[in-house]
């Protein structure tokens, strides 16, 4: 019996294991950017964009939006996604619900675009 709770213990913690946030700085966030294999997620808002720039090939997901977490669920799971805001606080956030959701890989920003646009990395003008 005891087995038996052992195992099902197990199996029910298995998706906690396959599912990982990372968080790192702009240095490694940009290695990643750089290599173009991965989902680049700017939560930002527009006023925020259009003010400050953007990281060249980011796809916008508000994260302020009302429709936000709906737009999130319906991205791949399996992909692995670079995910940034203004000051890591929203994707944090993001993260940790993308995590709930059971997404494969995210890695956020930690310190958001103010730390890639102070270390003096390209920014994009829309």
């Amino acid at each position: 019996m005891k087995t038996i709770i052992t195992l099902i213990a197990l199996i029910f913690s298995l998706p906690v294991f396959s599912q990982k946030t990372k968080n790192v700085d702009a240095t490694e966030f940009k290695k990643l950017v750089d290599e173009k294999r991965y989902a680049l997620i700017d939560l930002r808002t527009n006023d925020e964009i259009k003010s400050k720039g953007s990281i060249k090939g980011a796809t916008q997901i508000d994260f302020l939006d009302k429709n936000a977490e709906a737009n999130i669920e319906k991205l791949d799971k399996n992909k692995t996604y670079l995910i940034y805001c203004a000051g890591g606080g929203r994707s944090a956030d993001c993260a940790e619900f993308m995590q709930k959701q059971g997404f494969k890989e995210v890695i956020n920003l930690e310190k958001g675009f103010s730390d890639w646009k102070n270390k003096g990395y390209e920014i994009e003008k829309k």
